[in-house]
């Protein structure tokens, strides 16, 4: 019996296979988003005892917004003994010390030019930290200096790492959702991070992933670590693979923050191209570890791999073979290929791009209805229109993935000039 009888030809089982592939690779993240639907926002015990934070910001010449970030630090609803800021002036060429220093923050400049960037800066804060105050602190926070806190951020924070958490993520919000369709974007996604993904895993018992910035670590993890050796490209995913790969669970907290987010498409492929490379180091570096993790029965194992394999490759590569069988079964004049054949190349294409565009519109519908009352836009038409721009995003990343497969990626620093503060974000109702 031949295959082909049944529509079974070569093409329509690769198409299958890749449609199946996917299916069970991210199935666990619709259950996911069920039990966030279902249960809502986790919940987690009192504090029992208030503890001591160092707040380390790692900073470029950000004079424009790194005194909000401080004063909004010192502003919270927490004991402000059990609060020092640290900001670590990286080869910074502008006004960033004094403007932090007038803030409240102990300042320290690093001018080492061959290690510039986030990591190295937190590298040498820890160590400073540890070098010269002991055990002064319980644990780090780290922000980005372009970030403002929320008056709750540390209590709610403290209520994860009280009940025994040792790295902890927080709720990235934005400061600038309506500044563009890009900004809008980016600000949709981390919501959906932190609500479907984040406080799932925490309500399901599994590891969380730390973001960008707004997370905390325990001084025993960094002493332990001898200092902070997490340097590619990507050292927030790095570190968050490293917990996953050895069984260190990352908690999370409900404790928002706002972020800026790129304005432009080109600052956005830029800082996205910069991602994509660094998730290709992360997984190569550590695929064997998370094989091994999920050998060993861990959940977050797998989460993790498949949070940081390329996907979108694999995307691409279903959609490139497709095309190449058209045009060559075209050519042929059906020696190769038949019409029907042709048409389901064209068909899965279309049914591909469609589909991922469908999925991402239905996730960030349902974000921006669940996470509505945290969308701090003056221009409410771009809470719509972002329902439908947002999947056009999202696959801007299949050539940003190719992209970063063969071109040498570095560094960058970003430009951040939004200069706000948390009521100007929120409002009044702070």
């Amino acid at each position: 019996m031949e295959f082909n009888q049944f529509g079974l030809t070569p093409i329509v089982i690769f198409n299958f296979a890749i449609g199946a592939l996917f299916t069970v690779a991210y199935l666990y993240q619709a259950f996911y988003t069920i039990r966030v639907i279902l249960q809502g926002t986790v919940r987690l015990p009192e504090a029992k005892a208030n503890h001591r934070y160092a707040f380390v910001i790692a900073a470029h010449n950000e004079e424009a917004v790194i005194g909000n970030l401080v004063r909004s630090i010192f502003s919270q609803r927490y004991p402000r003994e059990l609060m020092d800021v640290f900001v670590v002036c990286d080869a910074c060429t502008d006004d960033t010390h004094r403007v932090a220093e007038e803030a409240g923050a102990i300042v320290w400049d690093r001018n080492d030019l061959a290690r510039r960037g986030k990591s190295w800066a937190l590298d040498y804060a820890f160590n400073r930290i540890l070098d010269d105050y002991g055990d002064t602190y319980e644990a780090f926070v780290v922000f980005d200096a372009d970030n403002l806190v929320s008056p709750d951020y540390i209590s709610v924070m403290n209520q994860a790492f009280d009940a025994g958490y040792l790295v902890c993520t927080g709720y990235r919000n934005s400061k600038n959702f309506d500044s563009s369709w890009v900004s809008a974007a980016y600000a949709l996604w981390f919501m959906r991070e932190a609500k479907f993904l984040n406080n799932a895993r925490m309500m399901s018992g599994t590891s969380c992933a730390i973001s960008g910035s707004g997370w905390l670590v325990s001084q025993r993890i960094v002493r332990g670590m001898h200092g902070w050796g997490f340097h590619s490209l990507t050292e927030d995913i790095q570190f968050s693979t490293f917990c996953s790969a050895n069984n260190v669970q990352i908690g999370y907290a409900p404790a928002e923050f706002y972020d800026e987010q790129p304005v432009t498409f080109k600052a956005s492929w830029t800082q996205r191209l910069r991602w994509t490379k660094g998730f290709y180091e992360v997984f190569f570096s550590y695929v064997r570890d998370l094989v091994k993790g999920i050998s060993r029965g861990q959940f977050a194992s797998y989460d993790m791999l498949v949070t940081v394999a390329p996907g979108n490759i694999l995307t691409l590569l279903s959609v490139s073979i497709n095309l190449t069988y058209l045009v060559i079964g075209s050519l042929s004049h059906g020696f190769i290929a038949t019409q029907a054949e042709l048409n389901m190349c064209v068909g899965s294409i279309v049914m591909t791009l469609a589909s991922m565009y469908l999925s991402f519109f239905v996730l960030g519908l349902l974000t921006t209805i669940s996470e509505r009352a945290h969308i701090h836009a003056k221009k409410r038409w771009r809470v719509i229109t972002n329902l439908f721009t947002f999947p056009i995003f999202e696959l801007t990343y299949i050539p940003i993935n190719v992209v970063a497969l063969f071109k040498k990626v570095e560094w960058i620093p970003t430009k951040h000039d939004i200069a706000v503060d948390v009521r100007d974000v929120v409002g009044d109702n702070v």
